[in-house]
């Protein structure tokens, strides 16, 4: 097979590079090691510290019921990231963070201030409403913010704008927002067979109308704040240290003082908890929802401002901007690839899609100034992926472009070449 003039083939070591060996500490396996055996004893802490205070009995039952909106959340944030999708280990790793880490560091901390609250100022029940105001919005907050930092810290090319940080701050919270309800829903089924009720009571019923019904996305926009903080200092430059600081630490100060407002609303008088929730809490809801479906609108807009120059520089194919800058064209190629070729086909043709989406963002970011060091070598790398998948994306985009634009140029023979086009792209 011949071999692209930008692509030589690798003969050894290049030539005056210096190899060395990266200490144990650097290496991908201790740190994926280390960072499942923290999760994992975290979630063996707060299973103990959450079956304690609610019973056996009352945990199968708080359990059960907690599961009911994780689905429904999860799939939410992941349609919202179809456009460039991150890779599923950083979900795990979101939702495991908030279900176990940050679960367990706002159960012990809040414990600990509220018993100091109520020891030094004698008097329970301030303890209780300060403790539920000020110390948990910025204990919880916090600790769900951590997760977004990690992944902006050390996944950061899976963290490249608004969606990115929303799609992980939602789906941490989802997760302590499931072990938070775990608890709560427990203890209430607890107090219902205290009064000798049988079965899910009127307190059980309660908290999950609450909790589950009324709420399930409380936790996830609070949280969402600090993500949107994060990615726009994603979309930052570089050298931008100030503001690649204060905008995540201003999102999490909104995403404190909302949650403030959310626990402190039954203080608000009889209906406060109403008042606040169909006052403030749907409205923001909107209007956050509204942001990210609008985001997601301008990254396919990004898509197809983009991707041309490659279709000039012989790398994609005439109708690639069209078809991956619409989620009914991409479907529709990754469905043909599937019942024409298999599902391994239809595999290929989502991360040719992803792929083209990471290279069009990349692109952006490089005409504005916002590209990091390594972005020839990341342009590189993606033009590989693209070009190893061309065969079976081909035909998939062009059945697209057929269906949903038909005057759109589209041509055969392409696919099945053998060397790469001698136009250099990193001069366009």
């Amino acid at each position: 097979m011949a071999t692209s003039p930008l692509y030589p083939p690798h003969t050894g070591d290049p030539a005056g590079v210096v190899l060395r060996h990266a200490h144990w500490w650097q290496k991908r396996w201790v740190r994926y090691g280390a960072l499942s055996t923290l999760l994992a004893l975290s979630g063996l802490v707060i299973l103990a510290l959450v079956r304690e205070q609610t019973g056996t009995e009352g945990f199968l039952v708080g359990l059960g019921l907690s599961v009911f909106p994780v689905p429904l959340l999860i799939a939410a944030f992941r349609w919202l990231d179809r456009v460039e999708p991150g890779p599923w280990r950083n979900l795990l790793f979101a939702f495991a963070w908030g279900a176990c880490a940050a679960a367990l560091i706002a159960i012990v901390a809040n414990s600990f201030a509220t018993r100091w609250i109520a020891t030094a100022t004698a008097d329970p029940s301030s303890a209780d409403t300060l403790g539920a105001t000020v110390i948990a919005p910025i204990v919880e907050e916090s600790a769900k913010a951590a997760a977004v930092l990690l992944v902006f810290l050390f996944r950061r090319r899976d963290f490249t704008g608004i969606v990115d940080g929303v799609v992980i701050a939602g789906v941490t919270s989802t997760g302590f927002a499931f072990t938070e309800n775990i608890l709560y829903l427990g203890t209430a089924f607890g107090t219902d067979q205290l009064t000798g009720d049988r079965g899910i009571a009127s307190v059980t019923a309660a908290t999950f109308f609450v909790r589950i019904v009324m709420s399930p996305f409380a936790h996830p926009l609070f949280t969402v704040l600090t993500g949107i903080g994060f990615g726009v200092a994603a979309l930052s430059a570089e050298r931008q240290h100030v503001r690649r600081v204060l905008l995540p630490l201003s999102g999490l100060l909104l995403a404190m003082a909302m949650h403030a407002m959310w626990n402190g609303s039954s203080s608000f008088g009889e209906y406060g908890f109403f008042a606040v929730y169909a006052v403030f809490m749907v409205p923001a809801f909107g209007l956050l929802t509204w942001l990210v479906i609008w985001t997601r609108q301008r990254e396919l807009r990004t898509v197809r401002a983009e991707l041309p120059a490659y279709v000039t520089a012989g790398w994609l194919r005439p109708a690639a901007p069209f078809v991956l800058g619409s989620m009914r064209a991409r479907r529709l190629a990754r469905n043909y690839a599937r019942h024409n070729f298999g599902r391994p086909a239809g595999r290929a043709v989502a991360q040719y899609e992803a792929y083209a989406t990471s290279l069009a963002f990349l692109r952006h970011r490089g005409r504005r100034g916002r590209a990091g060091a390594d972005f020839v070598a990341r342009e590189r790398e993606l033009l590989d992926e693209l070009w190893q998948r061309r065969g079976v994306a081909g035909p998939a985009l062009d059945h697209a472009a057929r269906v949903t634009a038909p005057r759109l140029p589209v041509y055969g023979g392409y696919g099945n070449a053998l060397t790469y086009p001698a136009y250099n792209p990193y001069r366009t």
